[in-house]
C-alpha cells in the first residue's frame, strides 16, 4: 500500500499532513489566517483528506475562491459542483426568489420547483428513464440506487470496481472501491464482489478492457446472482475515460445475464464531459442514474436517480424517505442550473475548451519529462506525474511541490492517487482565464523539473 513520508496512506485525495503542508501552513498565510485556521483545527473533527485546511475563504465569483486576506485562486478543483461558476447571478436571484415565497415543502406535500426539475430531468434522459427521486447528496443517491436494485432484481449482490467512489455513507463505501474509506468500519454490506478497473496508463490486465469485461462476465456467471454493477461512466478522481466499446460490451452484459447498470454520474454529469451526462458518449443508457454536485449549482445541496418508468412499482417501500426530498430551494437551484447550461450554450463551449485543453497539456507531456500521461475530455482532465516514464514509478512528492507551487501563484486543484494532477474548472472559465491557470501549472511544474533538453 502506497504511503507517504509520515506512513499515511495515499489515497484518493491530497497529501495533508506531510512537512510540505506544515510548510505551507507556516509561511504562506498571514496571522489572521493562521488563528482562524488554528480554530478550525480545534473544533472540528480531524478526518481524512480535509484536515488541516489550508487557507480560510471569504467569497467565490465566477471562476476564482478568495480568502480572508484577498488571495485568490483559480478553483480547478471545487469537489465539482461548480459546473455554471461560483455565485452565478441567475442561480443566485432564483434561489432569493424561492426562498420569499416556499422554503420548505414537508412531507406529504409537493411544489412546482420538485415537480419542474423532476419533468426536465426525465425529459433530458433517453428512453423509459424518466422517474426520479430527489437526495440532498449524493451518498443518499446511491443509497437509494442500491435499494432500488434490489428490489427491483430481487438480488442483493454488487459488482463494481476497485478504486472507484461511490460516496462516504456506510452503504456508499460498501460499494465503493477505495480501501481507505473502510479502515476501521467493521462489517459492511455483504454481497459485494469488486473486479479490477479499465485503467489505460497502469492496471493489472496487459489487454486492460478485454479482461476486464471478461472478468465481468466471468463474476456474473459465476454468481449467479448479481442484482446490480455499480460504476462510474468516466472515473473523476485521476480521470479513466473508457472506450465506448467497452461501455457498449459492459451494457449487453448487464442486460444478457438480468443484471441493472448503475451509472454513478454525481461529479461530471451536466457538462463536465461535453455531454449533458457522460453516458452520452458510449451510445448506451443505465437502468439507474445518479447525480449530484453540480446539480445545486455550488450553492445549495441537491442530488437526486433517474430511473425507468417500469420500475416505478414499489410504492409501498420507503426508498428515498429524506426530509429534504423535494426541497423547493434545491429543486429551483437544479432546474436554473440546468437551464443556464442550455441558455449559454455550455455543451458546445466546454467540447471546444477540451480540444484546446488536450493541446495544451499535449505540449506540456512533450516539454516535461515527468508527465506519464495526460488524459482527459472537456473540461476533465489529469496529468500524470511519474518518476520515470518507462517504470511508470509515480512521482508522488513532485506532485505534491507542483501543487504548493500552484497554490502559491494562485491555482487549486486536487492531487488524486497520489501522483495525479486532477483539474476541473468551472465551466464558465473564459480562454483568457483558462490561459493565465494554465501559466500557473507551466510554470510550477517547470520550477520542479527542467524541461526536457535543458
Amino acid at each position: 500500500m502506497l504511503k507517504d513520508e509520515n506512513n499515511n496512506r495515499i489515497t484518493e485525495g491530497d497529501i495533508n499532513q506531510t512537512t510540505a503542508r506544515a510548510a505551507w501552513l507556516e509561511t504562506a498565510i498571514d496571522a489572521k489566517t493562521r488563528l482562524l485556521l488554528e480554530k478550525d483545527n480545534r473544533y472540528f473533527l480531524h478526518q481524512a483528506l480535509s484536515t488541516p485546511c489550508l487557507d480560510v475563504l471569504q467569497s467565490c465569483t465566477g471562476s476564482q475562491i478568495e480568502s480572508v486576506s484577498g488571495k485568490k485562486y483559480y478553483d480547478f478543483h471545487g469537489n465539482n459542483v461548480h459546473q455554471i461558476g461560483y455565485s452565478n447571478p441567475k442561480l443566485i436571484e432564483a434561489i432569493s426568489q424561492q426562498m420569499q415565497s416556499l422554503s420548505f415543502s414537508p412531507r406529504r406535500f409537493t411544489n412546482e420547483p420538485a415537480i419542474d426539475l423532476a419533468e426536465k430531468l426525465a425529459g433530458l434522459c433517453p428512453g423509459s428513464l424518466n422517474r426520479i427521486l430527489l437526495t440532498p447528496n449524493g451518498s443518499s443517491a446511491v443509497g437509494i440506487a442500491l435499494k432500488l436494485a434490489r428490489a427491483v432484481s430481487g438480488k442483493f449482490k454488487v459488482v463494481s470496481f476497485w478504486d472507484s467512489f461511490h460516496g462516504a455513507s456506510l452503504d456508499a463505501i460498501s460499494v465503493g472501491g477505495e480501501a481507505s474509506f473502510r479502515e476501521h468500519m467493521g462489517p459492511l454490506l455483504p454481497g459485494v464482489e469488486r473486479i479490477p478497473p479499465p485503467v489505460a496508463y497502469r492496471g493489472v490486465f496487459q489487454d486492460k478492457e478485454g479482461k476486464c469485461l471478461e472478468h465481468l462476465e466471468y463474476v456474473f456467471a459465476k454468481e449467479g446472482d448479481i442484482g446490480a454493477f455499480i460504476a462510474e461512466t468516466i472515473r473523476n478522481t485521476d480521470v479513466q475515460i473508457p472506450s465506448a466499446e467497452f461501455w457498449k460490451a459492459a451494457r449487453k452484459l448487464c442486460t444478457d445475464y438480468g443484471v441493472l447498470l448503475i451509472l454513478d454520474e454525481i461529479p461530471i454529469a451536466l457538462g463536465r464531459t461535453g455531454k449533458m451526462f457522460a453516458f452520452e458518449h458510449y451510445g448506451i443508457e443505465p437502468d439507474i442514474l445518479c447525480l449530484g454536485k453540480g446539480l445545486g449549482g455550488g450553492i445549495f445541496p441537491q442530488a437526486g436517480i433517474v430511473t425507468r418508468d417500469e420500475y416505478n412499482v414499489f410504492g409501498s417501500i420507503s426508498l428515498g424517505h429524506y426530509t429534504h426530498e423535494k426541497s423547493p430551494i434545491g429543486s429551483i437551484a437544479g432546474l436554473t442550473t440546468i437551464q443556464f447550461i442550455e441558455e449559454h450554450h455550455l455543451l458546445e463551449k466546454v467540447a471546444a475548451d477540451g480540444v484546446y485543453m488536450q493541446s495544451r497539456l499535449e505540449a506540456f507531456e512533450a516539454q516535461f519529462e515527468i508527465i506519464g500521461s495526460i488524459r482527459g475530455i472537456g473540461l476533465l482532465w489529469a496529468i500524470e506525474l511519474v518518476k520515470d516514464r518507462f517504470t511508470k514509478e509515480k512521482a508522488n512528492k513532485a506532485a505534491e511541490q507542483v501543487m504548493y507551487a500552484c497554490l502559491k501563484r494562485g491555482l487549486s486543484f486536487k492531487v488524486s492517487a497520489g501522483n495525479v494532477l486532477q483539474l476541473s474548472p468551472v465551466l464558465t472559465i473564459s480562454r483568457t482565464e483558462l490561459d493565465a491557470a494554465l501559466a500557473i501549472l507551466e510554470e510550477s511544474i517547470a520550477a520542479v523539473q527542467q524541461p526536457i533538453g535543458n
